[in-house]
Parts: structure tokens; C-alpha cells; sequence
């Protein structure tokens, strides 16, 4: 299984794009983005996100078949996790349950729930095993991390773990060390933004989802009884709130758009609505990474800061400023997920590691 002319196909569903890519031992020998339009996607607006199932697996076949590629030329193939249930940090087999976990969606709908079904329909083509990695759901908190101060509502593992235990594992090589070795903070900063603490091999604590710094077009942490009384005033719908704080929240809410790039040129124009909202949200980020270092009682190996927002020299200047008292700074730009996932298999492939079953 180690011979490096083995090809895994890997699939990571978004909001807006498909990408996937093909992969031996030694990296990609393919990588492409298929981008959803709004017009494309209108036709399933208000449907479950399965219901594009067979709208993204024609378009990955097709781009597949256009680079010289038959599906069933794969040893495997690893999609990424959606809102499963709460699972360890691993490796998983997709199988007709966690299909079926997916497609109830009791957690919430999401793109990433369509990974496990894409990557069984092309696993059960090439007759091989199709696997997860890492899914969002990763929950390796220490216990004190749940509560919330009321026991009617626990805090959730949900973030961007795949990416993050990329980096860590890929900044741990880098120095010689192992992942749990290290104690670190890291930093995914895209349109969501997940900042979490590393101890001993585990990410134990964590902003998720609804809490922590607003981004791109995230809401972050809200007040509770603003959001509250916003709740009963009448003005708004229960799907027009769950939008503001999860896709038109943030930059997006405050200055109209979701491209960052557009922000920072309004800034340099001048601007200085976009300089206040900019300054807010990087500050949020510096302040929730302050309090991940208070989760590793101040001893910090490194911060490391990855995604897509981790391009713009402007939010790293500010971090840095903010963080460097912390430990030393390390920029990963971008999302290298497709990596993670081929990773994740080949370490399956080679024994270094055993899949999982979700419930295990």
C-alpha cells in the first residue's frame, strides 16, 4: 500500500465550491475548484443540502474524466466530515449509518455533510473503502470547557478542525517535534474563524461556530439579551436571525461585502467605517487567542495563524502587534485541506493508523 503510484481521491465541499483532488503518497498530482453560482444553487434554496448530491458529483466527474481520470482508477476515498456527532480526532470509514447521520442532519444543515455521501459514491465506483477525516465535529475538550453557566445550554465542539490539526502536525515536523509535544494556539482565520488551544495532542478548548471573534460574514458572540429581545420583537423571523448571525453577519452586515480584499482597499481609499469594523473584528481574533492562552496557563510554544484571511499582510501585522508577547508567530496563508484529507488516508493505507467507526 505504500507504493507511491497509488491515487486517492479527496472531496471537500463548501457553500460555493467543490474542490478535490487527486493524490499519491508524494502529494497532488490534481487539484481543482468547481464554483457554484448563485443562479446554480437558487434551484436547491430551501431544500437539504443532500439534495445537490447528484448536481456535485456529475460536475467532480466530469472535471475528473476532462483530466484523464476514470473513477474507478482509486485505492480510496476521503471526503470531508460533516455535523456528525461528537468524535475523536482520527481517521473514520464512511458507512450507511453515517450516510444516514448526515442526511437527518439532527446537528444542523452544512456543504460538509455532503463530503461523506459524495465519497461513497465514488468509493462503492472503484470498489474501495471511502473515508473522513477529522470531521468539524472533533470534540477533545477538557471537561470545563462545556459549561456555559447555565445548565440549559452546553457549549459544542464544532469548528474547523481538519485544517487546524493540519497545520499543528505540519508546524510540529517543521521544528522536529512531535504534535504532542507542543502546546500551541491556532488560528483559522476564513469565513469562519476557529480559534482553539493544543495540549498533549488534543485541541481542549475552542471558540465554536456561534461564539468568538465575527468574521467575514459571522456574527461571533452576541449579547444575550439583546439577541434575545431581538428574538420577541416581532421584527424578524427565526431563519432571518439564524442568517444575520451565520452567513450575513460581520463584515458582510457592517460594510455590505464579503471580499476582504474589497475592505482593505476601502481602508486604503480612506475609508474609515471600514477601518473601525476591520480593527474590531482582528481585535476579537487577538482577544480570543489571549484566552487560549489562558486555557494553557501562559505556557505557548507557538501561535499560528492559517486560512484564508492569513493572505492579508494587514491582519497579520495587527496579530502580530497583539500576540507576540505570547510566543512566537507563524503564518500558514490559506486552507490546505485536500492535504489533510489525502494525509488522513494515506496514514490508513500505510497502518500507521486504524480507521475508525462513528460511535467508536
Amino acid at each position: 500500500m505504500s507504493n507511491e503510484n497509488i491515487r486517492v481521491l479527496v472531496i471537500n465541499p463548501g457553500a460555493t465550491s467543490t474542490k478535490f483532488g487527486v493524490y499519491t503518497k508524494d502529494g497532488a498530482e490534481l487539484v481543482r475548484t468547481i464554483r457554484h453560482g448563485d443562479e446554480e444553487l437558487e434551484r436547491f434554496r430551501g431544500k437539504p443540502v443532500l439534495a445537490q448530491l447528484d448536481y456535485r458529483a456529475q460536475l467532480i466527474e466530469q472535471a475528473l474524466a476532462a483530466a484523464g481520470y476514470a473513477t474507478d482508477g482509486f485505492a480510496a476515498v476521503a471526503g470531508r466530515g460533516g455535523f456528525l456527532p461528537p468524535a475523536a480526532c482520527g481517521t473514520y470509514l464512511v458507512d450507511n449509518a453515517m450516510v444516514e447521520e448526515l442526511r437527518l442532519a439532527r446537528r444542523g444543515e452544512h456543504a460538509s455533510n455532503l463530503g461523506a455521501s459524495l465519497t461513497l459514491r465514488f468509493a462503492q465506483t472503484a470498489g474501495v473503502n471511502a473515508y473522513i477525516v477529522d470531521p468539524v465535529t472533533v470534540d477533545e475538550w477538557q471537561e470545563c470547557a462545556r459549561l456555559t453557566g447555565s445548565p440549559l445550554v452546553e457549549r459544542t465542539a464544532i469548528s474547523h478542525v481538519l485544517n487546524i490539526k493540519a497545520v499543528a502536525r505540519r508546524y510540529a515536523r517543521e521544528q522536529g517535534r512531535t504534535y504532542q509535544e507542543l502546546r500551541l494556539i491556532v488560528a483559522h482565520l476564513g469565513s469562519g474563524i476557529t480559534v482553539s488551544a493544543h495540549q498533549d495532542g488534543r485541541m481542549i478548548d475552542s471558540n465554536t461556530i456561534e461564539e468568538g471573534p465575527f468574521g467575514v460574514d459571522r456574527s461571533g458572540g452576541l449579547p444575550v439579551r439583546a439577541l434575545i429581545k431581538l428574538c420577541f420583537s416581532g421584527k424578524y423571523t427565526q431563519d432571518q436571525l439564524d442568517r444575520h448571525v451565520f452567513g450575513d453577519g460581520g463584515l458582510s452586515a457592517y460594510l455590505g461585502t464579503r471580499d476582504l480584499v474589497e475592505v482593505e482597499r476601502r481602508i486604503d481609499a480612506g475609508d474609515r467605517e471600514a477601518a473601525r469594523i476591520f480593527e474590531a473584528m482582528v481585535y476579537q481574533i487577538g482577544k480570543e487567542a489571549g484566552a487560549m492562552a489562558v486555557a494553557l496557563k501562559g505556557k505557548v510554544d507557538a501561535v499560528l495563524l492559517t486560512g484564508g484571511i492569513a493572505h492579508s499582510n494587514k491582519v497579520v501585522t495587527l496579530l502580530r502587534d497583539a500576540l507576540d508577547w505570547i510566543a512566537p508567530i507563524r503564518v500558514y496563508p490559506g486552507e490546505d485541506e485536500l492535504q489533510a484529507l489525502a494525509e488522513g488516508v494515506f496514514r490508513v493505507l500505510n497502518g500507521e493508523e486504524q480507521a475508525k467507526k462513528l460511535g467508536d
